[in-house]
């Protein structure tokens, strides 16, 4: 049986205070949980500062991006090799907004992967239609496009969480039902399949879109969801905790 992820994507929000309460909160909260993974994705502003708050225990550091090149005059970039100083043990790669606003292609989120891997930081890799898309009926084609371009040349698929997260269900309060959740999760699975085979049994495709402690229950429990990145509902500690608390009871 695959192991639960649940992972809290803050994005631009809270400083190094802020951070450090929070991630101690959900560590102390969510102790004595078992069975899965629990990974807090904070700016980089308070990623050492989250490590040195949740330093061996049960919760594990993500940073929310990076470049694919070691070292250079790449202004304002950070490299895998800086983040797995830190104390990252994942990165995420190729989040929706990294590609709408910042004009991320999938050639680059290739890359970075390829970078994350090669430097052991294992990426959180993000993929997912629009509404429009979806209107369209073309959600298979986008998604399909997305993964296998995202793994092209790469061997360790275990290595690899797939984070599916439907565009239009982004911090609007909409969600994929289950069922459509599943449906394409299961799609994603089946991809990797035909790449892999059966050595990829063990990887893990996550859900993302609104998730909140009210509907993570009925996600979590379908048969190809084994967990949720997690955007507004993560910076509250009490309905992370109770995302996390749910998660675990995965049957």
């Amino acid at each position: 049986m695959r192991r639960w992820m649940i992972a809290g994507n803050w994005k631009m929000h809270n400083n190094k205070s802020e951070a450090v309460l929070l991630a101690k909160a959900i560590k102390e909260g969510t102790q004595g949980i078992s069975g899965g993974d629990v990974v807090l994705a904070p700016p980089f502003t308070a990623l050492q500062s989250v490590y040195e708050t949740i330093v061996d225990s049960h919760v594990l550091l993500a940073a929310q991006n990076m470049y694919y090149e070691d070292k250079g005059a790449f202004t304002g970039e950070i490299s895998p090799s800086m983040l797995k100083d830190i104390g990252c043990t994942y990165v995420i790669i190729g989040h929706s907004e990294r590609r709408k606003y910042f004009h991320e292609t999938d050639e680059a989120v290739n890359q970075k992967v390829k970078k994350s891997l090669a430097t052991g930081i294992k990426p959180i890799v993000c993929v997912g239609e629009t509404e429009d898309e979806r209107n369209k009926g073309v959600t298979e084609f986008v998604v399909g496009v997305q993964v296998k371009k995202a793994l092209y040349g790469i061997d360790n698929i275990n290595e690899i969480v797939i984070a599916y997260e439907p565009v239009w269900a982004i911090g609007t309060g909409k969600n994929a039902t289950p069922a459509e959740a599943e449906e394409v999760h299961r799609f994603i699975r089946n991809i990797i399949g035909d790449i892999y085979g059966e050595v990829c049994n063990n990887t893990r495709v996550l859900y993302g879109g609104s998730v909140t402690s009210d509907n993570i229950g009925e996600l979590i429990n379908m048969e190809d969801i084994d967990g949720a990145l997690v955007g507004g509902a993560s910076l509250k500690s009490e309905g992370f905790i109770g995302i996390i608390k749910k998660a675990s009871e995965k049957k």
